[in-house]
C-alpha cells in the first residue's frame, strides 16, 4: 500500500514544508519568515495561526489536496523527556507544548499545525524523534552538584535517523550493536547508541564548540563571565549559543570561509579549526568508557561531515577506536516521513502521551 504524507518542521525564521509519496520525496519547500512578519508576535506560539495558514497555501500552491494525506508528520518540540520514536499527537500534547513546554522553540507548534491538517484529512497527525527525546540512562545524568543533573536532550533526530540507515544500508541490526553518532552543525552533540537508545549524549553545551557555540567551559570562568560582563541571563545565553566557536575566534560561523583562510595561509584559523577536531575527537572518545570500548563504529553527521578536511582530521584521532563512516547532511524531512512510514507500515508502534494539562 503506499502513503502520501505531509512532513511539516518550523524553525524559528522558516518553516519547512514537504510532501512524500512513500520514500520518494515530491517537493519540499522552506518558507521564510522574515523579521517584519515576525515583528507582530509577542510570544513564539502566538505565530501558531500564521504559520498554519502558511502551510495550507503551500501545499495548496503545489497542487495537494488536504483529503489525499494518509498522515501528517511534525516536528517534535519541548515536551516532558519522551522515549525516541513515534507519538500521535493529542490534546495533551498539545496543551504541554503550549503552555508548559521544556523551553521556547518554534518546533512547539509543529504539532498544533499538524493536528490542524489533519483533521480536515480524516488522518493522525504524529511527530517522530522530537527534540524532547532523553533516553539517558541515570548512572550518565549525575554531576558533582546535586541540583544539576546532566540530560539526553540534543540532535536526536538526526542522529538516530544516520545510525537507522547505515544499519539498513549495510544489513545490521541497530540493537546488537555500540554505535557512536556524532551530529555536527551549529551546534555539536556526541551519541552513544547501545541496543537502539542513546544510553549517553554529550549535547553541545557541555561538548565541543562549534562554528557558534561555545561548548563546555571552565566553571569558575563562567561565573566571573556573568558577574563580571553580561547584565542578565538572556545577554549571557546569547553570548553562549551564538557567539562563541567559530564567531568568537574568527568572525564567522561558515566552515567553508574558515577552510579558505586555512587555504590562504592564515595560522590562527588553523588553529581553531585543529582545536575544534581535537574537540570532538576527545569527547567521542570520552563516552567510549560506558561500554568498555566495544564502538562497533562511528557515524559523523550533519552538515559539516561534508568537510574532508575536517572528517579526516577526527578519523586520524578516534579511527583506532572503530571504523568512521561518513552520513552527511541533516535529512530531517527524510527522518521525519520514513520514521512514520514504518509506523504505518507496521513496523514500530506510535506512543501517546498521557495526562492533563494545566492551562
Amino acid at each position: 500500500m503506499s502513503y502520501k504524507l505531509l512532513v511539516i518542521n518550523p524553525g524559528s525564521t522558516s518553516t519547512k514544508v514537504a510532501v512524500y509519496v512513500d520514500k520518494e520525496q515530491q517537493w519540499v519547500e522552506s518558507i521564510t519568515h522574515s523579521p517584519e512578519d515576525l515583528k507582530p508576535f509577542k510570544d513564539v506560539y502566538d505565530q501558531l495561526d500564521m504559520r498554519t495558514d502558511m502551510v495550507t497555501r503551500c501545499y495548496e500552491q503545489h497542487g495537494d489536496k488536504v483529503a489525499d494525506f494518509d498522515a501528517v508528520v511534525a516536528r517534535g518540540g519541548l515536551m516532558p523527556p519522551v522515549h525516541a520514536g513515534a507519538y500521535e499527537v493529542n490534546q495533551y500534547m498539545i496543551d504541554m507544548m503550549h503552555y508548559h513546554p521544556q523551553n521556547v522553540h518554534a518546533s512547539n507548534m509543529a504539532a498544533a499545525i499538524a493536528e490542524h491538517v489533519a483533521k480536515q484529512a480524516g488522518c493522525k497527525a504524529y511527530t517522530y524523534d522530537a527534540v524532547a527525546v532523553d533516553e539517558m540512562e541515570g548512572i550518565y545524568r549525575i554531576t558533582g552538584l546535586k541540583e544539576i543533573e546532566r540530560y539526553g536532550r540534543g540532535h536526536n533526530l538526526n542522529m538516530r535517523a544516520a545510525v537507522i540507515n547505515f544499519c539498513e544500508q549495510n544489513d545490521l541490526d541497530m540493537k546488537e550493536k555500540n554505535i557512536m553518532s556524532v551530529h555536527m552543525g551549529g551546534g555539536i552533540s556526541v551519541g552513544l547508541l547501545s541496543k537502539g537508545k542513546i544510553i549517553d549524549m554529550i549535547s553541545d553545551d557541555e561538548g565541543p564548540f562549534s562554528p557558534e557555540r561555545s561548548g563546555g567551559l571552565p566553571a569558575f570562568r563562567v561565573i566571573d563571565l556573568c558577574y563580571d560582563e553580561y547584565p542578565n541571563k538572556k545577554a549571557m545565553m546569547d553570548h553562549l549559543k551564538n557567539e562563541g566557536g567559530f564567531m568568537a575566534h574568527l568572525g564567522t560561523t561558515d566552515l567553508r570561509d574558515v577552510e579558505k583562510m586555512i587555504e590562504n595561509g592564515d595560522k590562527h584559523a588553523e588553529l581553531i579549526f585543529d582545536a575544534m577536531a581535537l574537540n570532538i575527537a576527545k569527547n567521542i572518545a570520552k563516552l567510549t568508557v560506558d561500554v568498555n570500548g566495544k564502538v562497533d563504529y562511528i557515524l559523523l553527521t550533519g552538515g559539516m561531515a561534508f568537510s574532508d578536511r575536517l572528517t579526516k582530521a577526527i578519523e586520524e584521532r578516534v579511527g583506532w577506536i572503530a571504523p568512521v563512516r561518513l552520513m552527511p547532511g541533516e535529512k530531517e524531512m527524510d527522518s521525519l516521513a520514513f520514521g512514520i512510514l514504518r509506523v504505518l507500515n507496521g513496523k514500530e508502534d506510535a506512543d501517546k502521551l498521557e495526562g492533563v494539562c494545566e492551562k
